[in-house]
């Protein structure tokens, strides 16, 4: 990053397109010779918060456009682009064809960075996964910061921040991971790859090899945990025992060399005596099978980090869900309501509808579609719910793949409708769960967006007592 007159182009004034503005903005402030030039596809008509994100980069000393269709003229020494822009986007492809380096946010952070970087991947359970981690090493008394898609906190932001001695524990997407080059975490987490975001990556293929970038520059020293019980990554574990990294792997039924499992009703983890317990899957308050794969995955790396046996036992034990992560939400009229909105694909889902046992439920669906076919989803939600509610941009979709099925389905035009119609179908005893499988973008910001919302008409439902 030093040089005389760099000229950085920064697409996208998101979260990771902020951050990377206001870095090299700082670089220009501290004496350096660094020129910013920050665009966003999207125009000003109607946004105040674009427009005053604009401004607030101007007054820093960054030429801002905004409703660019294309990148502007370089040349650029580097550019630095958002995790919402395709590969196919016209300003992507302008930005390419200038001939300089591409990188995400998530690079940029890497190459700042002073602390060692855990990075946590997969279709499913990132977020989870990232604050367990961080749990566990915070418990063994290790200063450990999640970022990256988690809690508003970019990996460059963090990076900048955070001393020698400390660890980065960060989610990373596909979108990310894609525009990385150099990016070595010191632990990588894989956990799964399953259909999801096809109408960014393409095909399953690009998305997959994407995904496995998290491990591609690891080598002997850094550790590699991957979940093997999952097809898509357990598919990559070649790649990642040819880097030379030590390969940790996950699986529910059974316990691989230096790997983690569930041995005896006990989760456990190899070592070289043997294999050694840390605690039942009961003692978890995290719910659902697939979160006994995850907390597996946690441990693993935290243990890879240094941390003690009996703290990852405390820290296993302590955690509570994440929220939007089948999120307890409250009880109303003897009716559990359940914000799971991260689910945004149908794995998610299918994950969700292991969670709560024998008990009924009342499932809401709705969104905006990836790409995804949902025959599968509908199959096995019919299979398992007392009910379906379908909602949102995706409802005629959602409607054909349930068609013929021996369930009773509801259809509602938005979310709040979808709370009411569930809310009218359940009795005390009945878990209403929203599991959208879908983006959120039809109706709301983000999913965390959409899982206030669910949070705040549930709460109404409930008198506003939320019990």
């Amino acid at each position: 990053m030093n040089g005389a007159s760099e000229r950085i182009l920064v697409l996208g004034l998101g979260l990771s397109g902020m951050a990377a503005a206001r870095f090299e903005l700082a670089r220009a402030r501290s004496g350096e010779d660094v020129r910013v030039t920050a665009l966003d596809e999207r125009t000003e008509a109607g946004d105040a918060t674009l427009v005053g994100k604009a401004e607030s980069l101007r007054c820093e000393g960054a030429a801002v456009s905004l409703g660019a269709g294309e990148a502007p003229e370089g040349p650029w020494d580097l550019v630095v682009t958002s995790p919402g822009i395709p590969p196919h986007a016209p300003v992507m492809l302008s930005a390419r064809a200038s001939g300089a380096p591409v990188i995400s946010e998530v690079e940029l952070g890497w190459r700042v960075a002073v602390a060692p970087i855990v990075a946590v991947t997969g279709t499913n359970g990132k977020t989870t996964v990232t604050a367990l981690i961080a749990h566990l090493l915070t418990e063994a008394g290790i200063d450990a910061r999640a970022c990256g898609n988690i809690g508003g906190t970019t990996v460059l932001e963090a990076a900048s921040s955070a001393p020698a001695g400390s660890v980065l524990v960060a989610e990373v997407s596909s979108f990310q991971l894609a525009l990385t080059d150099r990016f070595h975490p010191k632990v990588a987490v894989l956990l799964n790859i399953t259909p999801d975001h096809l109408d960014w990556h393409g095909d399953l293929d690009t998305y997959a090899a994407d995904k496995a970038k998290v491990f591609a520059n690891t080598g002997s020293g850094d550790t590699v945990v991957i979940d093997v019980d999952d097809p898509g990554s357990a598919a990559q574990v070649g790649s990642a025992q040819a880097t030379g990294a030590t390969v940790v792997r996950v699986s529910l039924t059974r316990l691989n060399a230096g790997g983690a499992s569930v041995v005896d009703g006990v989760m456990a983890v190899d070592r070289p005596g043997g294999p050694v317990a840390l605690v039942a899957p009961g003692e978890l308050r995290i719910r659902g099978e697939h979160n006994v794969s995850n907390a597996l995955a946690a441990a693993s790396a935290a243990l890879a980090l240094g941390a003690g046996l009996e703290a990852v036992r405390r820290g296993l034990e302590s955690f509570e869900p994440v929220e939007h992560r089948l999120e307890p939400v409250a009880e109303v009229a003897g009716v559990q309501w359940v914000n799971d909105s991260k689910a945004t694909n149908p794995d998610a889902v299918l994950k969700a509808l292991t969670a709560f046992g024998e008990k009924p439920l009342i499932v809401l669906l709705g969104g905006r579609n990836k790409h995804n076919d949902f025959l599968p989803l509908a199959r096995a939600v019919a299979a398992r719910v007392k009910a379906a509610v379908l909602f949102g941009e995706c409802l005629p979709e959602l409607r054909e793949a349930f068609r013929g099925l021996s369930v009773p389905v509801v259809e509602a035009p938005g979310l709040a409708d979808a709370v009411r119609a569930a809310a009218d179908l359940a009795a005390p005893g009945d878990v209403v769960l929203l599991s959208p499988a879908n983006a959120s973008f039809d109706e709301f910001d983000s999913y965390g967006h959409r899982g206030r919302e669910f949070k705040r008409i549930v709460s109404d439902l409930a008198g506003g007592s939320g019990t």
